[in-house]
């Protein structure tokens, strides 16, 4: 991935705290929702937040080209003018997230259909197929004249490529995308014995003689060839990645230094685009994050969202660009954040990597799907907590200035691969309550309460720096893959894979001669049945790695022969009892566990307790429970500690250091305010 930043307008150079720039501070701004003088009154109040990039022209296609041979850029000619007169920068969306009417009906043949084959019409938004052609056509047309008619306006800092690609339309089982997966099929496969062969068709029957047989993966009677489903995957991801590259490829023709990026939606459930393939396609990547407003731990999922965003991006800083002030308008009952929350939210995500925290939206709407979606200018105004916490935020990101460019550490790795997401939870499995991510992010959430620094990196992800890394659920596996964590294992790290973990290789073939497949001469042991657990059993285990006897789990159990490893916990009852749950391979320098169930929050504590321990990983500080603790640390050695207090009370953090937000110089401890935040800048003898 390149490593270009936004090239800085000059209202904004010289009050540049770093060489780099500030850390950007803004949102998505729809002035177009507004009359003229609202703009001159945002662009002051911009000014008084501290306010420096916003994004603007995301849905504004309709409003650009109003019929097929008409275009309007004057009212957008205005706005970058007065963004440009108040020192604020713009990241310029290409407007082609959603379509006009005109052009949906002059060219049905746009719009995508779903798995049951109904046509999913104009009235929302994302209303066109990833495969049309047509769509294609005209909204690189739109792009160019974007390009060049604002490529040498002062105010552009970026391109902004559509906006949350796939967010509504990833998944196309139109004619158009079937045109299009065939083509897409026949560049992979080359034959037709070849993708008979990935795709197991012998299987129901399902051999295909030509090309034109094969579909996408709609409705059918029974369970969908799963490779077909897999592969279908893979296409969708593909093709949005197409109008990406096509987007930029004419930017870069017409503005070749203004950078380029997409907003990804690295969240939640959000798992049709492979995101790891897609970071080389933009010049820094830029992440979409919402949290679950009912979930009590949600600044966990913001966290590993977070860092994995940060994987995505290779380790280089990124851009927050979207997330809430307060309340969204999409979950099923919409909660307010709490006083202090949004700034939490906002310091979470720059402490794991963001270079730019911005929200959806500047001004909150009148009208529309997300009128009650909340923004930087509410309902009630500038009178409001709301907006004093919007203005209070901005001083804060000024403050932390110097922490632009620095990157985040970390001692332990989680692997993360969205193909194993998918694959994992395609139906006709053992257990098909699985939920890969969810999955993951328990073994994050441990590593996090023990406050030590973790990174979320892709599969591929260089392990070097690392003393463990957690392999949870990963069932897409290769010998490459297994090849550099036995190297890692041998050169003295900690592995530790969990179960469905090497099932299949890239084909969703099953790798043969016992379970975990690909993984079972690294970690020394030999399965030759899964047995999973009803949803709502519990079972137990006994070892002093999760905390003797009483130790719970769920979901899961297999009878794990042991070949060259030892048991570490076995099980107490259940279908696998008696059988080992945890074992330990010695390998080289280092060892290759492995979990064989779903362990409770206390069991899987224990363990990873017992993990660190090994891998000599410590804390990044002593702190009470609940506080946050991550480090960003800069070319000169210069470390950020953030100490994030996620409780109601008072917490304490054993460290020394400058407080960037306030300015008080600390020794040998901090006490962080409940809900509160610190972030001390610190030197190696500090550390």
């Amino acid at each position: 991935m390149a490593s270009r930043w936004i090239r800085w307008p000059e209202p904004l150079a010289g009050a540049a705290p770093t060489p780099r720039g500030p850390l950007a501070y803004g949102g998505d701004y729809n002035p177009e929702q507004w009359p003229r003088e609202v703009w001159l009154e945002d662009a002051r109040l911009m000014q008084e937040a501290g306010v420096n990039l916003v994004s603007v022209a995301i849905f504004s296609w309709a409003r650009l080209q109003p019929a097929p041979d008409q275009w309007d850029f004057e009212w957008l000619d205005d706005v970058l003018d007065i963004m440009h007169s108040h020192g604020i920068a713009v990241d310029l969306a290409t407007a082609t997230a959603s379509t006009p009417a005109w052009l949906t009906t002059l060219h049905p043949e746009i719009l995508p259909v779903d798995v049951d084959g109904h046509t999913l019409y104009h009235g929302s938004r994302q209303s066109w197929s990833p495969s049309s052609p047509v769509y294609r056509e005209y909204s690189l047309a739109l792009v160019e004249k974007m390009a060049e008619r604002y490529g040498d306006h002062p105010a552009l800092a970026m391109w902004h490529v559509s906006n949350e690609l796939g967010c509504h339309n990833v998944l196309d089982y139109s004619d158009v995308a079937a045109v299009a997966f065939r083509g897409w099929l026949e560049a992979r496969y080359t034959t037709l014995d070849e993708l008979n062969r990935a795709w197991g068709t012998d299987f129901w029957a399902q051999r295909y003689t030509a090309w034109d047989q094969i579909l996408p993966p709609r409705r059918s009677t029974a369970f969908v060839n799963p490779t077909q489903q897999l592969d279908f995957g893979r296409f969708s991801s593909y093709q949005l990645r197409e109008q990406l590259r096509a987007e930029r490829e004419v930017l870069t023709r017409i503005t070749p230094d203004v950078p380029v990026t997409t907003n990804f939606m690295v969240m939640g459930d959000t798992k049709a685009m492979d995101y790891t393939s897609w970071a080389g396609d933009v010049d820094l990547v830029s992440n979409d994050h919402y949290i679950t407003s009912a979930d009590p731990v949600s600044h966990i999922e913001l966290s590993f969202s977070a860092d994995l965003t940060h994987g995505i991006a290779g380790g280089e800083p990124w851009m927050l660009m979207e997330h809430s002030t307060s309340a969204v308008n999409w979950q099923h009952v919409n909660l307010q954040k709490r006083p202090g929350q949004m700034r939490r939210n906002s310091l979470a995500h720059v402490a794991h990597g963001a270079d730019a925290v911005c929200f959806f939206q500047w001004r909150q709407s009148q009208a529309g799907a997300e009128k009650f979606h909340s923004a930087m200018v509410p309902h009630a105004g500038t009178d409001s907590a709301l907006w004093r916490g919007v203005v209070s935020l901005g001083a804060d990101l000024v403050s932390l200035g110097e922490v632009a460019g620095s990157t985040v550490q970390a001692q332990t790795a989680v692997l993360f691969d969205y193909e194993s997401w998918w694959a994992t939870e395609i139906d006709s499995h053992p257990n098909n309550e699985f939920q890969y991510r969810r999955r993951v992010l328990s073994w994050y959430r441990s590593l996090w309460e023990k406050q030590v620094g973790t990174a979320v990196v892709p599969a591929h992800a260089d392990l070097t720096g690392y003393k463990l890394v957690v392999v949870p659920h990963l069932y897409l596996a290769d010998e490459s893959l297994v090849a550099r964590l036995t190297s890692f294992a041998e050169a003295g790290g900690t592995v530790v894979v969990t179960y469905f973990s090497g099932i299949a290789n890239q084909d969703d073939h099953i790798h043969l001669g016992g379970y975990p497949g690909a993984f079972r001469d690294l970690l020394g042991v030999r399965v030759e049945e899964f047995a999973p657990v009803l949803p709502g059993d519990t079972i137990h285990l006994d070892g002093d790695v999760v905390g003797g006897s009483s130790a719970e789990a769920s979901g899961w159990s297999e009878p794990v022969g042991l070949v060259d490893a030892e048991a570490r916990a076995t099980y107490v009852d259940g279908p696998s009892v008696g059988w080992p749950a945890i074992s330990r391979a010695t390998r080289g320098a280092g060892a290759a566990w492995y979990v064989t169930t779903d362990l409770s929050d206390a069991a899987r504590g224990e363990l990873v307790d017992a993990l660190l321990a090994e891998a000599q990983v410590t804390a990044i500080a002593q702190a009470d429970a609940g506080v946050e603790l991550v480090v960003r640390a800069d070319q000169a050695g210069t470390e950020f500690l953030f100490a994030i207090n996620h409780t109601d009370e008072t917490a304490s953090v054993e460290a020394s250091g400058t407080d960037l937000l306030t300015g008080t110089v600390h020794e040998g401890s901090v006490k962080v305010e409940a809900g509160g935040v610190a972030v001390l800048r610190r030197t190696a003898q500090q550390a």
